[in-house]
């Protein structure tokens, strides 16, 4: 019987020999590879930290113990050791969540998946052990990635402070955090992975010296006295003893043994330890192994065998913007691009390779990516920062008060927005269009298709005195969608042919062909529409007030957050032109959606074609003063209907 169907939970663990141990190690790699090639996941992550989480749980006695981990993309190997061993359904509804999920298990803590967190999580949960008298341990595992986060830094601040409070921090190093990590800290790493520890060193002077007559075992005790400045020079963790924090390490990551030893000795500690463990970011499969962009950092359906993809991939929202990318660096000079560790998945690595010097990765730190972008613009560049929608809630002050209160012509580029399924809650990109309505001065545009997409990436790049922010959604660019026409800057995408019609739908990015679908299905009931794109939805067009006087209902469709998105927007619009046209926003509700795809939650939330013309048609009904079910099919305007004979028969939702 394999190993791994014999874990139920951690204790399970203490059973096992070391010998045992590895067996399991191995067998959870091939179980990884094996159900995570079928579902699509976080797999190098998870190869990655096998035997550190092995370790973590023969130590540490969760849930009593708290392990919290860092974004939580390494928390596969964490779920099987704590009894969740069905992946069939993994990241869809009704499975197993990719992040550690508190409905799943006591023994998930944080669910967030937002990076750089852990430690200030970790601050409060020890700071709340020591008030309520409790002995339970706290443990935060973060990657070398997200330590170069700022809150990371703030959290170590406060946690070295109190000197007696036990806290152990696991910092997994395997370089990365999507890709290679760079910066100052990932240098001092690097000089701690590629040195030999002064113990070793020092353990070898002391054999020496106490063989020395007369004056090695003093030079002996010198120099071990001086055992601070010796550290810095054989190995240099001060950076971090320098804060007040014991440091352990640099640890095999893959030694469940000296794993153990380091983990025993900082649980006894009693006060805040790192312990510094190296690890190798798709271990043990050789395609992840292999793969120098993010060691299958995050991956779609596979061929286990090889680690190809099964389908082919279409063209993404993503790769239309890298590549209009290349080709604005090759028209303009002064354009360079920002990302925040996150270069091939949003979309900038041809730009890195074709303008290596023109590219900045600022690591795990969107606040000082918006920040520095309004230093380059101040010094005569225009930056364009390329950034997860969901993680733009991160830099929001300084979009606010660094950006656009100094009128800086920076371009935010939002990638994944509106709902993205199926990495849960913290990843829909539902909350930009909502935020950045109150920024002053600020542009925003929602492209409908590739086309939109280049040609608002350029006009916003030609904007020098205001923030702008181009936003589009996860996964494949749909069909091209024509305009027919043209309404002040918007473009109209369906016009009915009544001298007033009854709806205006105005449409919001790429959920145009939804809205189109719409229009079509009321007119099968005979409500005439008019459908328009805004094209930039902030600030509201002056041509929209009066076009909306002219329609008898205005209907907003985004995928954003209902409260304060452009419907909003919209309505308050209207009420300052004096134009007292009844309005229904349609969006997403002001809920957390858990994880599933993105048809499943756009079906839940009733963000669908049916859904909205259903709800459209009785909005029409009610204004003519008739029940929902005496509308008909037989065309004209509902007014007309009500006269028709009752021969007709009712249309059907």
């Amino acid at each position: 019987m394999p190993l791994l169907t014999r874990i139920t939970g951690p204790r399970d663990l203490d059973r096992l020999s070391l010998e045992q141990l590895d067996q399991l190690a191995g067998e959870i790699r091939t179980f990884l590879v094996d159900a995570v090639s079928k579902t699509g996941g976080h797999l190098g992550p998870n190869l990655g930290v096998v035997e550190l989480t092995i370790a973590l749980h023969r130590v540490f006695e969760s849930p009593k113990d708290r392990v919290l981990f860092d974004t939580g993309h390494q928390s596969y190997v964490h779920k099987l050791l704590t009894g969740r061993q069905d992946f069939a359904k993994l990241r869809t509804k009704g499975g197993l969540s990719g992040y550690p999920s508190r409905a799943e298990s006591d023994h998930d803590v944080i669910e967030n998946s937002h990076a750089s967190t852990v430690l200030g999580w970790a601050d409060g949960l020890a700071k709340a052990n020591e008030v309520r008298g409790k002995d339970d341990h706290v443990v935060a595992v973060i990657g070398d990635g997200a330590l170069t986060g700022g809150m990371a830094w703030e959290a170590l601040n406060n946690i070295a402070a109190a000197k007696d409070r036990p806290l152990v921090i696991v910092v997994n190093d395997n370089e990365r955090s999507y890709a290679p990590t760079i910066g100052g800290l990932a240098n001092h790493l690097a000089t701690l992975r590629t040195t030999d520890g002064y113990e070793r060193f020092l353990a070898r002077g002391k054999d020496l010296l106490e063989r020395t007559p007369v004056v090695g075992r003093p030079l002996y005790e010198t120099l071990h006295g001086a055992k601070k400045g010796l550290k810095d020079f054989i190995a240099p963790q001060g950076m971090f003893e320098d804060l007040g924090l014991k440091y352990v390490g640099p640890i095999d990551g893959h030694d469940i043994e000296a794993l153990e030893s380091a983990l025993a000795r900082a649980k006894r500690f009693g006060g805040p330890v790192i312990v510094h463990c190296l690890t190798e970011k798709g271990r043990g499969y050789k395609p992840a192994e292999q793969d120098e962009a993010d060691r299958f950092h995050g991956i779609g359906p596979i061929h286990p065998d090889t680690g190809l993809p099964i389908k082919a991939s279409a063209a993404s929202w993503t790769s239309v913007f890298g590549d209009e990318m290349v080709k604005l660096g090759h028209d303009r000079e002064d354009v360079v691009a920002i990302t925040a560790a996150m270069l091939q998945p949003v979309g900038l690595k041809k730009f890195a390779e074709t303008f290596p010097d023109r590219i900045y990765d600022v690591g795990i730190a969107e606040q000082h990516a918006a920040t520095s972008a309004a230093g380059l613009a101040t010094g005569g560049v225009h930056p364009v920062f390329a950034v997860y929608a969901t993680f733009l809630n991160r830099a929001f002050d300084q979009v606010l008060m660094d950006v656009a209160l100094h009128k800086c012509g920076v371009t935010f580029v939002l990638d994944r927005a509106g709902v993205t399924g199926d990495d849960g809650a913290s990843h829909n990109g539902m909350w930009d269009m909502s935020m950045l309505q109150v920024v002053p001065g600020l542009r925003l545009a929602a492209p409908r298709d590739a086309e939109q997409l280049r040609a608002q990436l350029r006009e916003a790049v030609e904007v020098d005195d205001a923030p702008t922010v181009v936003r589009y959604s996860k996964g494949v660019v749909g069909p091209a969608v024509p305009a027919v026409g043209k309404v002040g800057s918007m473009d109209v995408l369906h016009r009915s042919s009544a001298a007033k019609p009854d709806v205006l739908l105005v449409s919001v990015g790429a959920l145009a062909p939804m809205c189109l679908e719409i229009a079509g299905l009321l007119d099968k009931q005979g409500i005439t529409t008019t459908v328009v794109d805004p094209r930039w939805v902030k600030p509201v067009d002056e041509a929209l007030a009066p076009l909306a006087e002219q329609h008898r209902v205005v209907v907003t469709v985004e995928d954003n957050s209902r409260v304060g998105g452009v419907g909003s927007a919209i309505a308050q619009a209207l009420r300052d032109a004096g134009v007292d046209v009844p309005l229904r926003d349609f969006g997403i509700p002001p809920r957390f959606l858990d994880h599933a795809s993105r048809k499943e939650v756009m079906a839940e939330i009733g963000l669908t074609a049916p859904d909205i013309a259903r709800q459209v048609t009785g909005l029409v009904a009610k204004l003519d003063g008739l029940p929902h079910s005496r509308l008909r099919s037989s065309g004209g305007t509902p007014i007309a209907r009500a006269t028709a004979t009752d021969a007709v028969e009712p249309a059907r939702d």
